[in-house]
């Protein structure tokens, strides 16, 4: 029961913000159900456009959101789950054959993890290595489009599969950053995967959808389709782009005009009267300098369009512009903005919703908090895993669907062992 009760941590490296979440499984609630603890945020140093750019800086802004962490809730952190944006990723198809073991040709997990490794024989284009392997459908003696083969009967199993690949340089330096912070890495996930599974339903993943997560330098684009992974972009433009438009537009701080954009930040030009006025001395700036709040709306409403039309240029790329039934679901702290959902559905022509979590127990301004979508959904994805690691060693005494898990769908045991000989 170890296993069941230990603390989960994931670990959100952004652009402005280093986040961590922990939490623990429910064992008396609904199946897969996490208890969130608590969250910590610290400012980023290092990290420019979900990249790292300075080592030393990453290092000890890690360090410090790890030990607040564990001075404000005492709760030691001994490994986390990692989250690697989808900055220099790409997707690659793949099929993976295996034959069925059993003698009454019964297909087994074990039957299903092989042909997800054979789909793994693939030319990966130089510096990339696999993240995941998501499969999209099985193929038993024929039979197409089927999703959950196990305890069928067949000779012969086909899995058609997504590759996720990452950039190993990106892998690498954040990794070595984690290590040297004095932390141990469960796996590497690639977060907007993690994201898609905490916030999306399986209905909306069959219908058709887009999760949009607007970070503060960029926005993650993740299109699901009948269940299947469909298409994952990243748009080098985030909230951190409309305060610098501000601050262009105003001719004052950037301090300041962050502190205008969380507090009076609106999408919706109209909403104002032409009266309507904001005086930044309010806010800390040196002078009575007052703006207009028509204007400054109008500011953030052309970022926003902009926005909204690069990810409508993704939608393009794949033939879903304006076609996904399921509509968009917006997270990430660049969502906050007041009328942002709105603008998405004039933008994107389709139905728009903030995403919540789902299956989580915890206060609720904390838990439902777009900021910390990706911490808490690691620390899901991690409960996820477990779970089925204990499941598997419970019935079978084997070496657990976790470990296979590992192998199959995250990065390999090798990185660990690679970073760790170049720790000085």
């Amino acid at each position: 029961m170890a296993k069941r009760e230990e603390t989960i941590c994931g670990l959100d490296i952004g652009s402005s913000a280093i986040r961590i979440a922990f939490g623990r499984p429910v064992e008396d609630g609904p199946d897969g159900a996490m208890q969130i603890l608590g969250m910590v945020e610290v400012p980023s140093e290092g990290v420019s456009k979900g990249l790292v750019n300075s080592i030393e800086d990453v290092v000890s802004s890690v360090s410090s959101c790890l030990e607040t962490a564990e001075q404000t809730f005492g709760v030691p952190i001994e490994s986390v789950w990692l989250g690697i944006s989808g900055t220099q990723t790409m997707l690659q198809n793949s099929r993976g054959y295996s034959a069925v073991a059993k003698s009454d040709n019964e297909i087994s997990s074990a039957d299903v993890e092989r042909a997800l490794e054979s789909s793994k024989s693939v030319s990966t284009p130089l510096n990339y290595e696999i993240l995941h392997v998501a499969p999209r459908s099985f193929n038993v003696d024929g039979q197409s489009g089927i999703k959950d083969p196990i305890g069928m009967t067949g000779m012969r199993l086909e899995v058609d599969t997504k590759i996720i690949l990452g950039q190993s340089a990106q892998i690498k330096n954040l990794t070595r950053a984690v290590y040297r912070a004095g932390t141990e890495i469960n796996d590497v996930v690639l977060s907007p995967l993690a994201v898609a599974g905490l916030l999306l339903t399986s209905r909306q993943k069959d219908l058709g959808v887009v999760l949009i997560n607007i970070g503060a330098q960029t926005t993650s684009v993740t299109v699901y389709e009948e269940g299947d992974l469909l298409h994952a972009a990243t748009i080098p433009v985030g909230s951190a782009h409309i305060t610098n438009d501000l601050a262009v537009g105003l001719r004052t701080s950037v301090d300041i005009v962050d502190k205008l954009k969380i507090t009076y930040g609106d999408c919706s030009p109209e909403a104002y009267r032409a009266s309507d006025e904001v005086d930044l001395f309010e806010l800390g700036a040196p002078d009575h300098d007052v703006f207009k709040m028509k204007d400054v709306s109008s500011i953030v409403q052309a970022r926003v369009e902009e926005l909204f039309g690069m990810v409508d240029q993704e939608l393009k790329k794949i033939q879903r512009s304006g076609l996904l039934p399921a509509g968009a679901v917006l997270t990430g702290g660049g969502s906050q903005l007041r009328g942002i959902v709105d603008e998405a559905k004039k933008n994107l022509r389709l139905p728009v919703v903030m995403g919540y979590p789902l299956g989580l127990i915890g206060a609720a301004d904390q838990v439902n908090n777009p900021s910390f979508s990706t911490a808490i959904s690691l620390v899901k994805w991690g409960g996820n895993m477990l779970a089925a690691d204990f499941r598997r060693s419970r019935s079978s005494g084997g070496r657990g669907l976790f470990n296979s898990f590992k192998d199959t769908f995250g990065i390999k045991n090798k990185i660990k062992k690679t970073i760790s000989s170049l720790i000085p």
